[in-house]
């Protein structure tokens, strides 16, 4: 079995959007604050506390542009907070939750058909073991089974991409 890497947002794309640099879509981040509702930092991999400052972006986790680099919003801590290492366990917020979508992409970004699922948490690491035993799969973005929202990036082994 392959050791997983659960990536967080880079740092230094958190940090830009934080100091007022553009999102995906060009805009500033949306300031807010956390309700205590479900509002995940894509960078701490932590629920953002209620009553606690919060940014809400267009991100895209692609390179580059093409027609499978999906964009949608996600939430980050409005202070700055560490981000979570390339960690071999699955993130702690992602524990309490009933299941993610995984879905597998090539080097080349795009979709991997048929690796789409939504999988129990409870089955994730089985589940993403079983989507790197095909060798199309480089990388598997994990989502919101409820509304698609891009949550991290998973890689095997010693893999490379925007983990910085």
């Amino acid at each position: 079995m392959s050791h997983l890497r659960f990536q967080a947002v880079p740092t230094l794309d958190v940090a830009a959007l934080r100091a007022g640099g553009p999102d995906a879509y060009g805009h500033p981040a949306e300031r807010t604050v956390s309700d205590g509702g479900g509002n995940p930092c894509r960078h701490c991999l932590t629920e953002i506390p209620i009553g606690e400052p919060m940014i809400i972006v267009a991100w895209c986790p692609f390179s580059h542009a093409q027609p499978y680099a999906e964009t949608g919003p996600i939430f980050l801590c409005g202070k700055a907070c560490a981000r979570s290492g390339d960690s071999g366990s699955v993130p702690a917020m992602f524990l309490s939750w009933p299941a993610l979508l995984a879905r597998g992409y090539g080097t080349d970004e795009r979709i991997v058909y048929g690796s789409g699922a939504v999988v129990p948490v409870a089955e994730l690491v089985p589940g993403l073991h079983t989507l790197f035993d095909d060798p199309a799969i480089d990388f598997v973005h994990l989502r919101s089974a409820s509304y698609n929202c891009f949550q991290c990036r998973v890689e095997r082994g010693t893999g490379t991409g925007r983990s910085s």
